[in-house]
């Protein structure tokens, strides 16, 4: 689904609404298939070898720079510019800097330690809304977050599968929890969250 922008001032191609990219592909849909096909491959080597960081907004960015790096010379740098999907309006970019820094150090000072397995999904579905509306990046922020929140649970001894999930259920769980409706994504990772024999 495309963000709402508009194309004449944020990084795309004069008179579309296509990305410039480091493979000069000016077709958006030609850009969009490539796009997933290099984001796929990645993915699957950051499955076998994860980025070992601290989970800090920093680590964030290097996974974003990693699933992106061949195609935009942006990948792992914060956006400059507002975006929106349909109702839905992401953090102003002037605040994502800031407010990122606050909310991925909350990982680091223990909101995940000690919790019981209810607990874990709450603060999992809370956190997981609060990063979608700070939807950092120009383009692959959903990509990352999976990744991201793939590794952020098998941290804490419990596994998910986001290739196994229904996307639609999660998009619409993302929406309802972007108007304060968290129901859905709680229950979303509730049935999603494997919990190791």
């Amino acid at each position: 689904m495309a963000y709402s922008l508009n194309p004449s001032s944020d990084n795309c191609y004069e008179g579309t609404t296509c990305l410039v990219n480091k493979l000069g592909i000016r077709d958006e849909k030609k850009l969009s298939e490539i796009e997933a096909g290099i984001t796929f491959a990645k993915a699957v080597m950051l499955e076998e070898t994860p980025i070992d960081d601290d989970f800090g907004f920093e680590h964030f960015k290097k996974i974003h720079e990693f699933l992106l790096c061949d195609l935009y010379e942006w990948a792992g740098q914060v956006r400059t510019v507002d975006i929106s999907k349909k109702r839905t309006k992401f953090l102003y970019a002037s605040s994502i800097e800031s407010i990122g820094t606050k909310c991925f150090a909350k990982v680091k000072d223990g909101y995940f330690e000690n919790l019981s397995f209810d607990e874990f999904v709450k603060r999992i579905a809370e956190f997981y809304n609060d990063v979608n509306y700070i939807h950092p990046f120009r383009e692959g922020n959903g990509r990352t977050q999976r990744i991201y929140f793939a590794q952020l649970i098998r941290h804490y001894g419990y596994d998910i599968n986001f290739a196994d999930v229904d996307t639609d259920e999660l998009m619409i769980a993302t929406i309802q929890a972007s108007s304060g409706v968290m129901d859905f994504l709680v229950e979303f990772f509730e049935d999603s969250i494997i919990i190791p024999d």
